[in-house]
């Protein structure tokens, strides 16, 4: 899809207007995009973890188009392409919260969710068809609060940190070089070569999301993370919203990647820059523990200094079992 932005006009801009409208956000919906339109994508990017830059492109939109729905609204099940939502990540923590496992609580509806919903309806003697109705969220909401314990995805990050080596040697970590424009594709590519190149002279197993000549979606690099079995994933991106440098890591109303945030710590360390949370693709939609480094000016420099961060994270594998 284009972009829409300050003075964009038409139809498309009064449907993102009545969106923001619906979920609560103070819009005129007149169908020209001004300021009180770019401040209220402004705000919906930074309530929902994404680059706050007022312009609605295709991951804004995604995300917007996805909180129009809650749970109940419609029968949630297994089909191709996945359902997506809001409400299918508040189902998803439902579940892991009772201790059935539908992996990471990405708002993504694949096989893991099925499987958890069919645990849940043979454990609860419902009909096991992996679909989530009005009789599976009946019998969720009629669970008693206080039988909720720590949520599954939690406890499998804690058995991952607890079986973390002391050492970077053999880790296959993912360097995911970002390219929404043809200058963050160059420079991203560069500190991601460098970190692959200086990940390899330590024993590591480095893996890049995208060739140098090649530019593709963030959803489509998070999904080929995922197929390569990445222990990790680092994701250089050009800061482009005004912000100072930072190292980002998954967290989101509904879940949290405590890996991630200390992944983050360490080489924020080794950056001399600050940790933030984010909900972007290639953070929610990769399993292993991801971040993001954001820097205005990305080179061979800070691919070196984030596999420094990363060699501390795998050093301090017993402080961060204490921590978890």
């Amino acid at each position: 899809m284009r972009q829409y932005r300050r003075a964009d006009t038409g139809d498309a801009v009064r449907d993102i207007q009545g969106r923001l409208l619906a979920l609560g956000y103070e819009i005129n919906v007149t169908g020209d995009f001004g300021d009180d339109t770019e401040a209220g994508v402004r705000a919906f990017q930074v309530d929902r973890g994404l680059n706050a830059d007022g312009v609605v492109g295709p991951e804004t939109w995604r995300v917007l188009y996805e909180a129009g729905y809650r749970l109940g609204d419609r029968l949630l099940m297994l089909r191709r392409p996945f359902m997506r939502g809001e409400d299918v990540a508040e189902l998803q923590s439902r579940l892991s919260h009772f201790g059935f496992d539908p992996g990471k609580i990405d708002g993504i509806f694949g096989p893991g969710t099925e499987r958890a919903i069919l645990e849940f309806q043979r454990n609860r003697n419902l009909l096991e068809d992996g679909t989530a109705g009005p009789e599976v969220l009946t019998e969720l909401r009629h669970l008693v609060r206080g039988t909720i314990g720590e949520g599954r995805e939690s406890v499998r990050e804690k058995e991952w940190l607890r079986s973390l080596p002391a050492s970077v040697v053999g880790a296959r970590v993912f360097f995911d070089a970002a390219c929404r424009t043809p200058e963050e594709a160059r420079i991203a590519w560069q500190a991601a070569s460098s970190a692959a190149m200086e990940l390899q002279a330590r024993g590591g197993q480095p893996m890049l999301g995208r060739s140098a000549d090649t530019r593709l979606p963030e959803r489509v690099r998070a999904g080929r993370a995922n197929r390569l079995g990445a222990d990790l994933v680092v994701s250089f991106q050009k800061r482009t919203d005004g912000g100072v440098g930072a190292v980002f890591f998954f967290q989101s109303d509904l879940s949290s990647s405590r890996a991630g945030e200390l992944l983050a710590e360490r080489i924020a360390l080794a950056l001399g820059t600050k940790v933030e949370s984010r909900a972007t693709a290639i953070l929610r939609e990769t399993r292993a523990p991801a971040v993001i480094v954001a820097q205005s000016n990305l080179t061979a420099e800070v691919g070196r200094l984030v596999v420094e961060g990363i060699s501390q994270f795998f050093a301090t594998a017993s402080d961060n079992r204490q921590k978890s």
